[in-house]
């Protein structure tokens, strides 16, 4: 992706590599992103004791199948977000010296955070292909904190992104289209 975004958008590429580095970020998302970074950690390391050293789970292979095939749609999706949106930032913020605007294209059309759907897919598609169904319970927990995050962001936006409000009104769904 790094590669992909060199050629494409070297601004979004610099703007992810220094993001969570600004001094502009708010205290309320270093704090929850630092503790979404621990529990990330927490939960790669889980899933292997799991799934590589213990085997405290089974899983049939058809479930971890299934799993790549989500951890895959993910990784699409994901293009699909930096693709359509040059300013997806680490950092909640307004990106005023870079222009910001709403996105509400590609993948905006249908949810307001696709970055994190594709986020919940990614853990989902992880923990299955692995074989972990402890990496399944810290899972929640991980999604639980990243729908808390946007939660933050989608109040900053609404407050401070012109143009926002109305993107909220045409736009009902966060996540998951004709969902929630």
């Amino acid at each position: 992706m790094s590669l992909w975004l060199l050629r494409h958008d070297p601004g979004l590429l610099q703007e992810r590599m220094t993001g969570l580095k600004r001094s502009d970020q708010k205290a309320s998302d270093k704090v929850l992103m630092s503790l979404i970074t621990i529990c990330f950690i927490a939960w790669l390391v889980l899933m292997s004791l799991d799934a590589v050293r213990f085997h405290w789970s089974h899983m049939p292979v058809w479930i971890q199948v299934v799993g790549a095939i989500v951890l895959i749609g993910s990784f699409y999706l994901f293009y699909l977000v930096y693709r359509e949106n040059p300013y997806l930032s680490p950092t909640i913020r307004i990106q005023e010296e870079r222009g910001q605007t709403v996105v509400s294209t590609g993948p905006y059309h249908y949810v307001r955070h696709p970055y994190y759907s594709a986020s919940f897919l990614f853990i989902m598609g992880t923990t299955l292909l692995l074989g972990s169904w402890y990496g399944v319970l810290a899972g929640v927990i991980l999604a639980s904190m990243i729908s808390t995050r946007a939660l933050l962001e989608k109040r900053m936006l609404w407050k401070e992104l012109k143009g926002y409000d109305i993107y909220m009104a045409q736009m009902k769904y966060r996540f998951i289209p004709y969902v929630w």
